[in-house]
């Protein structure tokens, strides 16, 4: 049986579609923006430090703006290979969540004596999120929406009805939904007032990047950091035109080859793409009605995220992105990657059978980027050189939120001194490494192959998705 997803791709008028994705930039959105700040100067002499940072995205300027807040002497440096949020921080769909475990399902079967409580950290962490925002007067469009499930199946249905029931959170049946958002393929939904965020990405980002200027954090983009080493009692990080000799060091460079080599065994880089409309005109926006402006997903493996936003005009346009997870050959994290044309063309047929009423809007930008994903969905941690230095990974698209979380753990841990956090299982365990080129690309094909057909078969996982759930090594994005 095919999705309605599937459907919407015979039924696509494909010239259309192409003529639509032609005028589109290929850039992202949130970064095709004349306010993005101008580029820091890079590392151009040797200097010592008490921190070192690593990584100009979200895990670095979170770690650096904490560090900074419990000890305001502490002289921190971090380092970006290019510019603050080129990466996933600014291609990101904005939707800031409060799990750690990349849902309730998968973080109660993977730490079930935990998960009660990483739910209630994970809301700490994310009301804290919205509190530094305002604190610091940081300008970055965040609305706290909560999150709608779009049911586009009938087995889709029962799951929402359900997880109403165990979650306490607002079922709607057809009726309710479509008062809520008109579109034609959503049969029921569900409301969590707390299940999301939104937040301009990049802006999130470059206002991070300023209160951290602000505080006093050393910050330097196009900084490459070819190699680190370390003594007794110091980390030296080289760097094409300097070096920086740190007591710790932590490590946010997430889908990127990372510095511990021990590390790298345990994220895959896979590919997401994403659409943004052209302007909705006011009568286009009232056929939707999306008035409450929640974040919207729906429940197959090979899943849709839509949102809308504001643009500097004061219009309203809608981002569509997901379904395709590409892993490529080698794992690779290159340019020519961003752009894929037969992902796009099938986020632009999925979105006109979502809105038909908007089926002629077309689209200003299309653009793709790479998730640090591993086998658990959910971020893992790693030290080395004696505790010197502290890496973060395998975010797998909550990011978000979860690096705010994950960069306290990386603190914690540099400081040496034990917590409730890094005396979790959370953190002390580590996902299920996944096997080398040529075993992953096959692996992550068949996984592919095998989610689609589950999508296809009310959700039933075949014997190849419960071997793999059962061995801890998920693929998803």
């Amino acid at each position: 049986m095919r999705t309605t997803y599937e459907l919407a791709e015979e039924l696509a008028d494909t010239a259309r579609l192409r003529e639509q994705l032609a005028s589109a930039e290929p850039e992202p959105y949130w970064l095709d923006d004349p306010a993005r700040p101008a580029p820091l100067p890079r590392l151009e002499a040797d200097v010592e430090t008490d921190l070192a940072i690593v990584g100009g995205g979200y895990s670095g300027l979170w770690t650096a703006l904490l560090a900074k807040e419990r000890d305001p002497d502490r002289r921190v440096v971090l380092l970006e290979g290019r510019r603050i949020a080129w990466a996933a921080s600014g291609r990101n769909g904005g939707f800031c969540e409060p799990s750690l475990t990349h849902g309730s399902s998968n973080g109660k079967s993977r730490l079930p004596h935990e998960f009660d409580r990483l739910e209630e950290l994970g809301r700490e962490n994310l009301r804290e999120i919205g509190e530094t925002i305002v604190r610091y007067g940081m300008d970055c469009d965040w609305e706290e929406t909560g999150l709608l499930q779009a049911a586009t199946a009938p087995h889709h249905v029962d799951w929402l009805r359900e997880s109403a029931e165990e979650h306490g959170a607002r079922f709607l049946d057809r009726e309710a939904m479509q008062a809520e958002v008109h579109s034609p393929i959503f049969q029921a939904g569900l409301f969590e007032p707390t299940g999301a965020a939104l937040v301009n990405p990049a802006k999130l980002a470059w206002e991070l990047r300023r209160v951290c200027l602000d505080l006093g954090v050393e910050i330097h983009e196009y900084t490459h950091v070819r190699s680190i080493r370390s003594d007794a009692t110091s980390v030296t990080l080289t760097t094409t035109h300097g070096s920086v000799v740190a007591k710790h060091v932590a490590l946010g460079t997430n889908v990127f080859k990372a510095l511990i080599p021990s590390a790298r065994k345990y994220t895959v880089p896979v590919y997401d793409y994403a659409l943004m409309t052209n302007p909705l005109s006011a009568e286009q926006l009232e056929s939707l009605g999306w008035k409450g402006r929640q974040g919207i997903s729906d429940l197959d493996n090979r899943f849709h995220y839509s949102r809308l936003t504001t643009d500097a005009n004061g219009s309203t346009r809608i981002l569509y992105g997901g379904y395709d997870a590409v892993y490529n050959y080698g794992g690779r994290v290159e340019p020519r990657f961003d752009q894929r044309e037969e992902s796009f063309l099938k986020l632009a047929a999925h979105f006109a059978h979502t809105y038909p009423q908007l089926a002629d809007l077309g689209f200003s930008h299309k653009w793709g980027g790479a998730i640090d994903t591993c086998g658990r969905f959910f971020s893992f941690f790693e030290t080395a050189h004696g505790g010197k230095v502290a890496h973060a990974a395998g975010f797998t698209g909550l990011g978000v939120g979860a690096t705010r979380y994950g960069a306290n753990v990386m603190l914690d841990l540099l400081a040496g001194t034990p917590t409730e956090r890094t005396t979790m299982d959370f953190v002390q365990k580590k996902p299920t490494p996944f096997p080398p080129d040529p075993l992953a690309f096959i692996g992550a094909r068949i996984s592919l192959s095998e989610m689609a057909r589950a999508d296809r078969n009310e959700g039933k996982r075949g014997l190849w998705l419960r071997t793999m759930d059962a061995v801890g090594l998920g693929f998803d994005s």
